[in-house]
């Protein structure tokens, strides 16, 4: 399982530090981020950035209440609501948050809560391994059906995706790109949403439709549609820019230029 990843969003520096300190002293290989304590701040991250594993999120912000941050950004994270007032708890429960902590926030009652969510994250991950091995299995079955040849060859439509606290299908024609970073695997829709796949950049490009999918280099797996335009680079390589745009270069390497020409012009 990859590293756990937690945020904080809480307007009082003091208790933002304090809490972050909790956290890390429960489990410090957590990564635990401090974000901006304004609506509007948090929510140009979240857009942004891969949203967090479990966030906690206090319900007074400088700019307004955590409800309204959380219909803009559309958090995937588990959600962990912490205030000092007891008004919100109804409310709370109807956004798929997993507690509500009430300030000052104890150590004990803090402990509940992170095993709370590990319980449940162990619970998606059997859920999401099982639901996938189904998925594989049923394209293997559809695959031996008919003549075996190239040409009725099945790609692969969809993934299961696990998500912070749900799992859902994603179709392929969402996808822009995939890239590799970290030894993990991350796939990019259209809308600019990122996820992390259980997949390798190898198997996905035996996976997928080579029509529409170009291994462009080590890092990235490009959709043809994702392509806004490629530019000459230097020593016959050349340069790729796709929508939602890519954080980093994607360079076509030389040995790589006359068959992504004929790929892009097939």
């Amino acid at each position: 399982m990859s590293k756990i990843i937690a945020a904080i969003i809480e307007d009082e520096v003091p208790a933002a530090r304090l809490l972050h300190e909790m956290i890390q002293a429960l489990r410090p290989d957590w990564e635990v981020q401090v974000l901006p304590g304004t609506i509007e701040e948090s929510v140009e991250w979240f857009r942004s950035n891969l949203h967090p594993d479990i966030l906690f999120l206090d319900i007074q912000l400088t700019d307004g209440n955590s409800f309204m941050f959380i219909e803009q950004a559309q958090p995937d994270s588990m959600i962990v609501f912490t205030t000092a007032y007891d008004e919100y708890a109804v409310r709370a429960f109807t956004v798929n948050s997993i507690d509500y902590l009430l300030k000052p926030i104890h150590q004990e009652r803090l402990l509940q809560t992170i095993e709370r969510f590990e319980s449940l994250t162990e619970k998606y991950i059997r859920d999401f391994n099982r639901e996938n091995r189904i998925l594989e299995i049923l394209e293997s079955l559809s695959d031996t059906q008919g003549v075996s040849s190239s040409e009725s060859k099945r790609y692969r439509t969809r993934f299961l995706i696990s998500s912070s606290n749900k799992l859902f299908t994603l179709a392929v024609n969402e996808v822009a790109y995939f890239y590799s970073e970290n030894k993990l695997t991350f796939v990019v829709t259209k809308n600019n949403k990122e996820y992390v796949l259980d997949f390798a950049l190898d198997k996905l490009c035996e996976q997928l439709d080579p029509d529409l999918f170009f291994r462009t280099n080590r890092q990235t797996l490009v959709c043809v549609d994702a392509i806004q335009r490629i530019e000459h680079y230097f020593l016959g390589k050349a340069v790729v820019h796709v929508i939602p745009p890519f954080k980093n270069q994607i360079i076509v390497s030389k040995d790589k230029i006359s068959a992504f020409k004929v790929w892009l012009n097939y």
